[in-house]
């Protein structure tokens, strides 16, 4: 029997999960209780919930977390996280500490531009096409007035309009390249109904426009961030050892890109979870970064790492397209707590704060990875969440903790020694 069905939007909640239930495979009333669990006391907050998507039966819930000792620009944080993977968190916290006594992160915006492309196919002349963009250029900017007014107002807007030949990668294509400055907000809507004003005006008969969108890609909207130190200040034992091998992780990382996509990762753990917890759009960011890991034309490390003359540096340069204003940073209730918690900063502090989350959970990645090995800190971590995927009551966790304590944990080791407890 097909499960197709029309106007699902249109029912109830209830009617929502009635349908669910008959039609895959659920476990009934237990699957309607775990989705009862999830929703919101607060009638009003759930509403508002339901109002974020289309066809909601519930909440998912991520853990949300504080990263303290951040030391940004002599300026000090505790950073808001949202992330599922245990061991982000805490990790970013030890870094922020050990180098909140050497002058903590130093991180600048380098700019702030972002792009949007009105895609079109043209079979004429491209001289012709070029005289008809010169003369239209001015109203193209003009019909946009109403759009643009209170953004110009804040010191925004269109910064440029450009006609673009595509023809040799595609037949026919060209494109109006165009840059904005949207200054505290991330800007979607607003660059995408000015293309759309702008395709509007300059589509005739023999030009097709295909779409207008804004491009998640902004090489021109980057910011840097770093931190340094002496190198005997690095490590208790031998701090040029370390910096040695922090120094051949980044390069490894630069030539082999199966390491890359892995050490960028790392760095996105700690990028993503502040995106998520200030309500951006964490997809965006993440397409936006890694089209930048890829810019020379291979996928490399977003992180770079030297020592000279005794000077041990870590930095980062990534692009980063973020909002303090509009969309979810303005509406759900823990990103603008997130954003308090940040002392309510502008869309260029919010970007250097990520970008040092970023770096500083890459820092702690290649700390671990080139001295204890990711396992150890990572899998004592997880041990809650294998208790907990075991059923473990709180007097097995306790004891199941002291029997593993200075052991390398492992789901099979935490069976077994749970196993013998309950024997």
């Amino acid at each position: 029997m097909s499960k197709i069905v029309s106007g699902f939007s249109k029912f109830s909640k209830n009617e929502k999960i009635d349908w669910l239930t008959n039609n895959f495979t659920l476990s009934g009333n237990k699957s309607r209780k775990i989705l009862a669990q999830y929703l919101n006391v607060d009638k009003t907050l759930q509403q508002l919930h339901d109002d974020f998507i289309e066809n909601t039966i519930s909440n998912f819930y991520m853990p949300y977390g504080i990263a303290p000792n951040f030391i940004i620009n002599s300026k000090e944080y505790a950073i808001p996280m949202a992330i599922e993977e245990s061991s982000v968190v805490a990790a970013a916290s030890l870094v922020a500490k050990f180098w909140s006594d050497k002058g903590g992160f130093k991180a600048e915006v380098l700019n702030t531009v972002k792009v949007g492309q009105v895609h079109f196919m043209y079979k004429g002349t491209p001289l012709e096409l070029k005289d008809y963009f010169k003369n239209k250029k001015e109203q193209l900017l003009k019909i946009t007035d109403p759009i643009t007014k209170n953004m110009r107002k804040r010191g925004g807007g269109i910064l440029e309009i450009e006609l673009r030949d595509k023809t040799l990668e595609l037949a026919d294509y060209y494109q109006l390249h165009v840059t904005f400055e949207t200054k505290d907000s991330m800007g979607a809507n607003f660059i995408n109904s000015c293309l759309e004003a702008i395709a509007e005006e300059f589509k005739k008969g023999d030009i097709q426009i295909v779409m207008s969108i804004l491009s998640n890609y902004v090489p021109n909207c980057v910011v840097k961030a770093e931190v340094s130190c002496e190198v005997e200040k690095l490590h208790p034992t031998n701090g040029a050892l370390f910096a040695e091998k922090m120094e051949q992780a980044v390069a490894i990382a630069n030539v082999e890109p199966h390491r890359a996509v892995t050490h960028n990762k790392g760095v996105m753990n700690g990028i993503d979870a502040v995106v998520i917890a200030t309500g951006n759009d964490f997809r965006a960011i993440e397409a936006g970064v890694h089209a930048y890991a890829s810019k020379s034309g291979k996928y490399k490390s977003l992180t770079t790492c030297n020592v000279k003359e005794g000077i041990f540096t870590f930095s980062i340069e990534v692009p980063l397209a973020l909002g303090t204003v509009g969309g979810l940073t303005s509406t759900h209730p823990l990103s603008k707590l997130s954003l308090e918690i940040l002392d309510q900063p502008s869309a260029k502090e919010l970007m250097q704060i990520i970008a040092v989350a970023g770096l500083a959970q890459n820092y702690a990645a290649l700390r671990a990875l080139t001295t204890t090995g990711i396992q150890e800190g990572h899998m004592k971590m997880h041990l809650v969440n294998i208790l907990n995927q075991l059923q473990a009551t709180q007097e097995e966790k306790i004891i199941v903790t002291k029997a593993l304590k200075g052991k390398v944990v492992s789901f099979s080791g935490v069976a077994d020694v749970l196993k013998e407890i309950r024997a």
